[in-house]
């Protein structure tokens, strides 16, 4: 392979960053070079460029990936070694490297002095003896993903040492052997420190400067020599002394430091970052770094690209979220319209005979869109609920026959609750709605019949549990639905909660379904899981948070039909921004008898609360103009006239109103959009104190 051609950070090691760019990664489960990881990509960077033997034991199987000095190591085993299992590549001492495996991937480190092993170097066995150092290889997340192993074999040296017990005279000739190969190391040393391109540093267990090699002026611009008798730290960046500070201290007492990055001063006043390969040996602290700031600025690079990407795909999902809404509200606004145009023309043309189909179709066409803003609220969490301690056990067991209706003869349902279920505290209306919807789902879904599955169970939820489904751990009664349906992929089941996505065929689903449950499920404190495979059926599990108390019965409430007109005297105070809703709650006030005034802000209509006119009622909408809204309108109403009663109405939900508070005595909301019935009947409630 051409030099060019070889990845950066394999540039400038040796023969190995030639065979590693050449070898065919993809068949190893490494794949191919350009999928390393950022770790793996820096690990064999390094040890490309040390002289000293080492090798990367990547993965569970420890795929070997070697620099040139342990190619000379392994004899007649190279290159044979290079992308091997570990066990496979050296058989003979396959039990030993299973132990160096088992506890580097376990996060821990082991050392050996002058461990004896038998090899089979050059197609023979041999006795060799070898200083070993084992250390974790972290990933980016922190976890041990392979093992570092640095060999130095001591063979000789341990027959030398074995030999000095001989004879004299082998010890002499054994000296003088040894110092040539220390002369011949100092010699391959100093050509390591001159030309090396990483920067190589020996100071003192104090931090001083030593000596510093020739790459500190090529890299960070500073003259070797004006650094011997300065502190380390004073070259720090000053954002990471402390850092540094503290792994010098760690490595004085392990004996190495690995992989350890930080900024070091440039010349020019900037930073360079490095990462440190670091050794002590008695008193003196061995160190190479490489320069990792082009490295760093890929990567930075790469998080504003995935941050940007998550932007896009943020707003893709605003886009078909707004996209759904209008389209649905143009078609309602459409039929309103539409309906109020024909009336009119009917009115002026005097054909009053068939008035009532127009006025059905607008006031159909009113429901559906609340309809719709009900499940939009459902979906952001935000719906007005009425939580009540629920027993899940029989409220299954009460819809039972309405879900069979449902369903049709075609499912087979099964229902599994035990009768010591914990209680819930759960809006049951909601929760009703939400089990006919997923087991109207579940029928769509066998369109040639199938089982359907209610069960219900206790379920403790321990921290691990909870951090894998985004939930507080703690007690919760587990409702699911499983289908023997057809089941859905998995790009599917990611969009399953998202507003107006549907796999249904057009005219025969909202999209909102899910949706909805899914948002009063979060509401609720609880969470919605989806376990589905296509072909086989699917299971969609509500998990709601145990409440310890008693059941309560569901109290019904019943409008009355018709009141008697409103005692002379009583004054209902309407503030509203909105001329239309004001004039129709006038109106309706009015035809009850009611005296009525107006205001269209806040400072208005405190102006009117200031005065001594007599006011039995305030009705406020929430956001109003001015700078005070409905809330502090009426706060500000109580404390002038102690016990006014106010009723908010407002198109927000009943949360945005109170909070998770409960409504101080007095004070009651009614959502929009309301008939003008509903809301008569209120506020005659109201002030009748019924």
């Amino acid at each position: 392979m051409a030099q060019e051609a070889i990845p950066a950070f394999l540039s400038g090691g040796g023969e190995l960053a030639s065979l590693i760019a050449a070898y065919d990664w993809s068949r190893t489960p490494l794949g191919p070079l350009d999928r390393w990881p950022q770790s793996l990509r820096t690990t064999v960077g390094l040890i490309l460029q040390s002289p000293v033997p080492i090798v990367t034991l990547w993965g569970p199987d420890g795929i070997m990936i070697y620099n040139d000095a342990y190619s000379v190591f392994a004899g007649g085993r190279h290159p044979q070694l290079l992308g091997s299992k570990v066990r496979e590549g050296w058989h003979e001492v396959a039990d030993f490297n299973d132990n160096v495996m088992k506890v580097g991937l376990a996060g821990g480190t082991l050392a050996y002095q002058d461990q004896e092993l038998t090899l089979h170097r050059s197609g023979r066995p041999e006795q060799v003896w070898m200083n070993l150092d084992y250390s974790p290889i972290l990933d980016e997340a922190g976890k041990p993903a392979g093992v570092i192993a640095i060999v130095v074999e001591t063979t000789a040296k341990v027959r030398a040492e074995r030999s000095l017990r001989v004879t004299a005279d082998k010890l002499a000739r054994l000296n003088a052997d040894l110092e040539e190969r220390v002369a011949e190391r100092t010699a391959e040393r100093d050509r390591v420190w001159r030309f090396s391109r990483d920067l190589l540093l020996v100071i003192g267990r104090d931090g001083i400067f030593r000596d510093a090699s020739p790459a500190w002026k090529a890299i960070l611009g500073h003259e070797p020599e004006e650094l011997i008798g300065r502190s380390f730290v004073e070259m720090v960046w000053p954002d990471d002394a402390r850092a540094t500070v503290q792994a010098h201290e760690g490595l004085l007492i392990e004996g190495q430091l690995l992989c350890f990055e930080n900024r070091l001063r440039h010349q020019d006043g900037g930073f360079r970052w490095i990462s440190w390969n670091s050794f002590a040996e008695g008193d003196v602290v061995y160190g190479y770094g490489r320069d990792i700031t082009e490295e760093k600025r890929q990567a930075e690079a790469l998080r504003l690209a995935e941050a940007q990407l998550r932007q896009a795909q943020k707003m893709e999902a605003v886009g078909q979220l707004t996209g759904g809404l209008a389209h649905d509200f143009n078609n309602l606004l459409t039929a309103i319209s539409g309906s109020l145009e024909l009336l009119d023309q009917r009115v002026r043309q005097g054909r009053l005979n068939a008035l009532d189909r127009y006025m059905t179709a607008a006031r159909g066409a009113v429901d559906r869109a609340a309809a719709l803003t009900h499940r939009l609220l459902a979906f952001s969490r935000q719906q007005t609920l009425d939580p009540r301690p629920t027993d899940v056990s029989r409220l299954v067991l009460e819809m039972e026959d309405l879900v069979r209706r449902t369903v049709g003869p075609a499912i087979a349902l099964i229902v599994d609750t035990p009768p010591d279920l914990w209680t819930t505290l759960i809006d049951a209306n909601q929760l009703e709605s939400a089990l006919l919807n997923l087991c109207i789902n579940a029928r769509d879904a066998m369109p040639r019949g199938g089982h359907i599955t209610i069960e219900a169970s206790n379920r403790e939820i321990d921290d691990e549990t909870a951090g894998a489904h985004d939930m507080t751990p703690g007690q919760f009664v587990l409702l699911s639905v499983t289908d023997t349906g057809v089941g859905m992929p998995p790009e599917v089941i990611a969009r399953a909660f998202d507003p107006f996505f549907t796999t249904k065929p057009i005219g025969q689903g909202t999209g909102l379904g899910l949706s909805m449950i899914y948002g009063f499920v979060r509401q609720s404190g609880g969470q919605i899981r989806i376990l589905s495979e296509v072909g086989l059926g699917t299971t969609v599990s509500l998990y709601l948070p145990r409440h310890h108390g008693q059941e309560q019965a569901t109290e019904m409430l019943a409008i009355t039909q018709a009141a008697p007109r409103a005692k002379r005297g009583e004054t209902v105070l309407v503030v509203d921004d909105e001329p239309t809703v004001r004039l129709l709650v006038t109106e309706v006030l009015d035809e009850l008898g009611y005296t009525t005034l107006e205001a269209m802000d806040g400072p208005e209509a405190l102006r009117i609360l200031q005065s001594d006119t007599p006011i039995n009622l305030l009705v406020t909408d929430i956001g109003l103009p001015q700078g005070m809204n409905g809330r502090q309108l009426a706060d500000a109403g109580r404390e002038l006239r102690p016990g006014l009663k106010v009723l908010f109405i407002t198109g927000y939900a009943e949360n945005a109103v109170i909070g998770n508070e409960r409504l101080a005595p007095g004070l009651h909301v009614q959502t929009k959009p309301f008939s003008m019935e509903a809301l008569a009947s209120r506020i005659k409630s109201i002030l009748s104190g019924s």
